[in-house]
């Protein structure tokens, strides 16, 4: 027998989900951050020019997919001195956060800290190496005990808050100092939208060295890639390069036509403007809607959800938006101070979000 692992927290929506697909208008699905717009044709094309390879693809990627990693890392984020080496596709990025611990030689007894809200995968991936798990907001919370592996996800999901450079680099000192890993979960770093956010590798963050540092990146919402399962780690070469030595004897490879888009989708930031645009846009139809009916929004300054409260029990304010057709993710789904607040997506379409705005003015 495996470790116990929690219920797959969005099963236990179908009584909401069924209320809301009743609704005569069709349900509005904001529960999941899934893209709703269609691939780019540059990335569809880059797919495409290489299905007629037959042969195995490489754990480690091609070099032209990290090289465009290692450039988009400095382009979009500032990030340099990266070496491509120290590069690795993951086959998104939500099987990273479940298998790092066990990749890492995390065991039971280890400690793995993680946000105090966090996406379930932090606990599920610790749960999955034996280890325990501590929630916590900041390095105090933690007291004597010195974890194994601690988790940092700047822009948050599910609030959307961004950690500040100060912040992050007394993180980065502190885990050097004891020898922790840092690993960084970056999917929404493209998406901010009232203050910047930066990378753990930033050098203003790191001192200019990656070493104890993995930063965990991902293609699913910036290039709307979820289904192509297209993520990469880099950071510390020995760090990435145990990591390879094991994923390849784990058969835990991206597929040669996602390698390809990938690297398309690196190499091209002009859809991903196009993308956060879409998304703004979104997000001031629903804020405003949501205000308009009542609630706060806290955080938020970034990523692709509405972190939202009407000062009731998340599942009460959950019932109630179901009762409009729209289906929300209630906050317990990612711990327990999460209770009175629901977490709302960006990722719908212009109608949908329009048809979830007017349901909300009454």
């Amino acid at each position: 027998m495996g470790p116990a692992l929690p219920d797959f927290p969005w099963d236990s929506l179908a009584d909401h989900t069924a209320t809301a697909r009743s609704h005569p208008d069709g349900v509005v699905d904001l529960s999941v951050g899934t893209p709703v717009d269609p691939v780019p044709e540059l990335i569809r094309d880059a797919l495409a020019a290489v299905s007629d390879q037959p042969g195995y693809p490489t754990t480690h990627g091609t070099p032209e997919l990290r090289q465009a990693a290692v450039e988009v890392m400095a382009r979009r984020f500032g990030v340099t001195g990266l070496d491509p080496a120290a590069v690795l596709p993951t086959i998104g990025s939500k099987e990273m956060v479940a298998w790092l611990p066990t990749l890492l030689g995390v065991r039971a007894g280890d400690l793995v800290a993680i946000p105090e809200l966090a996406y379930p995968t932090y606990e599920v991936g610790a749960l999955l190496a034996g280890a325990e798990v501590a929630r916590v907001e900041g390095l105090t919370a933690l007291g004597p005990r010195t974890p194994a592996l601690l988790w940092l996800n700047s822009p948050s999901n599910p609030t959307g808050r961004v950690l500040p450079i100060e912040h992050l680099r007394k993180v980065v000192d502190w885990a050097r100092e004891r020898g922790v890993v840092v690993a960084s979960d970056e999917c929404y770093l493209s998406l901010t939208w009232d203050s910047d956010a930066v990378s753990i590798l930033d050098p203003r963050v790191s001192g200019g060295s990656a070493e104890g540092l993995l930063a965990v990146h991902s293609l699913s919402k910036s290039s709307s890639l979820a289904g192509y399962r297209a993520g990469f780690v880099t950071g510390d070469p020995a760090l990435v390069k145990r990591l390879l030595e094991i994923r390849k004897h784990a058969g835990m490879i991206v597929p040669r036509p996602v390698q390809s888009a990938m690297t398309a989708a690196l190499r091209d930031d002009q859809h991903v403007v196009d993308q956060r645009a879409r998304y703004e846009a979104r997000r001031k139809v629903l804020r405003e809607a949501l205000l308009g009916a009542g609630f706060r929004i806290d955080h938020s300054e970034a990523g692709l959800y509405l972190w939202a409260t009407r000062d009731e029990d998340a599942w009460d304010t959950a019932g109630w938006l179901a009762s409009l057709g729209i289906l929300v993710a209630p906050g317990t789904f990612y711990g327990p101070s999460g209770n009175r607040h629901v977490r709302i997506a960006l990722t719908a379409t212009d109608e949908r979000i329009a048809a979830a705005a007017a349901r909300l003015a009454g």
